[in-house]
Parts: C-alpha cells; structure tokens; sequence
C-alpha cells in the first residue's frame, strides 16, 4: 500500500474536473499539500494508507472556493458601520476611504486574519486582495499564521488629493508596485503573493496605468483592479478622454488574459466586444450591485460576458458593500440575479454558478492548473460540508443543494494546501475567541478615531 498524509471521504465528492464527475462514497487522496488520487472510498482505501483520515458518509466535498475580489483591510473591522442608504460617491469617499485612513499596522494585520478565518470557515480557500493594504508586512505576516492562500497588494493610486495618508504621487505609487511584486512575488511556498494591483477607477494616471501593466509582465503575476460598477467611471472616462474606459485601457495596451476587473456592471457592447477580444477576466460581486444600487438587473451584462467567452468568477468585496465574505451566499445571487432580471430561468443553473465559484476563480487568478478542481497533481485544497443539517436534507441534488438551499454555515471542515485549518467547524491555526474579542475592540476603536457618525436608525438604550 502506498503511504498518504490525508484521505478525505464523502458521501459525495463533487470533482469539478472536465467531465464534472460526481463520485458517491468517493474519497480524495493527498500526500503533502497535493492531491495524488481521485476516485470511490473502497478502491482508494485498498490503494492507500493514510496517516490521517477525514470525513465520511454524511459529507459532501467540493474544491475549495475562489474568491475573486475582496477587502481584507479597511472594512472587517468597520463592519457594518457605513449606513446601507448611501449612493456610490458617498460610500466610497465619505465613508470608505477615512474609514481606510485610521488603520494602524496592527489594526490591518487583525483585519486580514479576520477576513480570512471568515472566508475559511465558509469554504473559500483561495483569494484575490481587493488592494486596500497598506501594511503589507503585517498583512502577509497575519495571513500566513491563519494558512489561506490569497494573492494581495496594497492601495495604489495616483490622483485623489486625499485622504492624506493616502496621498501618493505617480513615481510613489509606481515604487509602491515595485516593493511588492519584488518582496512578495512569492511567500509561503507559493501560497500567497503580491499582483499589480491598482485601485482603478479614475484613480490612476495614464503612466500609472502603463507601469502597473509593464510591471505584471515583467514579474509574470496578474493585475487587477475595479472599473464602472456605476456610472461615475464612464462619465470621468469619456470627459477626459473622449472613451469609455475599456476601450481607454486597450488603447493603452493594459488589458490582457492576466488581468482581473472588477464589478464592470455600466459597459456598453463595445467595451464588452474589447474585454472578449483582449481576454480579460471579470469579478462579479453581486451583493454589493444589490446593496450599493449599481443597477446591475437592469444595464448589466454578465450573460453577455459568459456568452463572448469572458470568464467570470465571484466575489463578495467589502464588509461594507456586501457585509459578508461567505462565497456560497454570492454564488447563490449569482443563480438567481440574472434568472429574474431577463425572465429567463436558464441563465446561470446552478452548475454553471457553481463552476465561476471555483473554476472560474482559479482561471481569474492564473491558477487553473492548480486549484478550482478535485484532480490529481492539483493542490489539496478541499472543503467537507456537513449534510447533517435542516437545509441539507433530503439530499436528492447535490449542486442545487449546494447553491440553492446550503451556504458556508454547514462547512465542517476545509483543507487547504494540505493541511487541516477548519474542523468540526472550528480554525485549527488561530485562537478564534481572542480574534473575534480583539476585533471588536479594534472596530470601536477605529470607528471612534474617523470622526464619523454613528447613524444607527433605530434608538439603543
């Protein structure tokens, strides 16, 4: 028998390989952090001798989720604390950024394991940093004790004259890109890295825009950064420019196949025959749309998108914008936005909203052959949900139960790279009661030192 570090069994194994096989009483073999065997429990356990085993017949495993866009920093510790009535512009610059501005290193280290014990702890394995760090240091630091794999960058930008902390001019912010792709390209043994990330919108300088583009080839790494969720980025664009933005940015020769764009909701079909072309790959986060009012039923075009061949993949954004970093509940909106705004119940089954949570994020994040899938030589990044539940049973549909009827409060346990960090629905890596206490005074703290309101509507006595 060949010896193992981890055989993971289920009642189900939901493979996400190419003919998207669903094994029942199936198992997944793993020696180091790598998946070496797929296949039926009985056959693997007569192959196989592992020195642990995980899981059973009340378990359904699926690969772990890939989150295409979050806020790791900035928003965990402000939870909640930006009334949900307000529009776009006085979210992001009334709110957001003094909110960003009064984080400590420590406050931002706290915030990313925060963020990341969240994401664990409902099935998502993998990230792509929305770029609201500026403590990277700490941030990595924080973020390889808690064991996620994620790919970060810290807030780059240009133009805005404020928030003062902020303030960077086109050589800082350039220099900024450069630290990061040079000293955390790679760390961790691959687990987490840097991109090219930039905050977009009208943020950036066309010489930025250029840098941050050369800097990506020059470090083969991807970039990313947010474009036209509302109507803001088009209108600047064109004042500017005389183009929207999509079709700016091929003029500059930023797009390409590496790159990452978020929201994307106020395209025209131009902009949209330009990102099929260059190869781009969107994150939807479709709670925010809901939430910040983006109009998403109504201009956005995300069936378009998959029907071009653009790839799409999930993501939650901000505790602030969608208050929640659970993937499984933004892969349930994702089914259901589009089927009700176009009337249509075939757009995006629950299969196909179920692939952009993993495959789809794994090929926005250039890790298609490493992650998204249960296959051999993938990484061993597995999720056991507990079907042991009210809304898991009965099981007669294993991906409608997944999309439609579970989210990540049935995750029991979530290997990730090989090692065990969530079991019996507990992190393994961290103490979560001293987190979650520090996080609380951490929020109390920050809100206090931005000077902002409290505008709870209704009275607390």
């Amino acid at each position: 028998m060949e010896e193992i570090d981890l055989l993971v069994k289920g009642w189900y194994v939901v493979t996400m390989n190419a003919t998207r096989d669903i094994i029942r009483d199936g198992a997944v073999a793993v020696r180091g952090n790598e998946i070496v065997a797929v296949g039926k429990a009985a056959d693997l356990e007569e192959r196989f001798r592992a020195a642990r085993t995980v899981g059973g017949d009340r378990f359904v495993v699926t690969p772990g989720l890939v989150n295409t866009h979050i806020h790791i920093t900035g928003e965990p510790l402000t939870r909640g604390y930006v009334p949900d009535d307000t529009p776009f512009e006085e979210n992001v610059f009334m709110w957001l950024c003094p909110l960003y501005a009064v984080h400590t290193a420590e406050e931002e280290r706290l915030s990313g394991q925060l963020a990341a014990v969240e994401m664990l702890k409902s099935g998502t394995t993998t990230f792509l940093e929305a770029g609201t760090i500026r403590f990277l240091d700490e941030v990595v630091d924080g973020l390889d004790e808690v064991g996620i794999r994620g790919r970060v960058g810290r807030w780059v930008w240009d133009l805005p004259p404020e928030p003062d902390v902020y303030k960077q001019d086109t050589d800082q912010a350039i220099a900024f890109l450069q630290h990061q792709l040079e000293d955390f390209g790679s760390v961790a043994d691959g687990r987490l890295g840097a991109w090219s990330t930039l905050v977009g919108h009208t943020t950036c300088s066309d010489p930025l825009w250029r840098a941050a583009r050369e800097l990506a080839t020059e470090h083969g790494t991807g970039m990313s950064f947010h474009m036209s969720p509302a109507k803001l980025d088009p209108e600047g664009f064109v004042a500017e420019f005389g183009q929207r933005p999509m079709i700016h940015l091929a003029e500059l020769g930023v797009l390409g196949p590496d790159v990452a764009i978020t929201h994307c909701v106020q395209i025209d079909d131009q902009e949209l025959a330009v990102m099929a072309e260059t190869g781009v790959h969107v994150a939807h986060c479709p709670t925010t749309a809901l939430k910040v009012s983006y109009g998403i039923t109504q201009v956005g075009k995300m069936p378009e998108m998959v029907m071009a061949g653009i790839n799409v993949g999930i993501g939650t954004d901000g505790n602030n914008a969608s208050n929640y970093s659970d993937l499984m509940r933004a892969t349930y909106l994702v089914a259901g936005l589009f089927k009700d705004a176009r009337q249509d119940p075939q757009m995006f089954p629950a299969e196909r909203a179920f692939e952009m949570a993993t495959l789809g994020g794994a090929e926005t994040m250039q890790m298609g052959d490493e992650i998204g899938s249960l296959e051999v030589g993938k990484k061993a990044d597995l999720v056991l949900h507990d079907t042991e539940r009210p809304e898991w049973r009965p099981l007669l549909n294993v991906m409608n139960q997944l999309v439609w009827s579970a989210d990540g409060r049935g995750v029991h346990t979530v290997v990730c790279d090989g090692r065990v960090l969530v079991e019996d629905g507990a992190m393994t890596t961290v103490d979560e009661a001293a987190l979650y206490a520090a996080a609380q005074r951490a929020g109390e703290a920050i809100t206090t030192r931005s000077g902002l309101p409290d505008k709870s509507k209704f009275p607390i006595y």
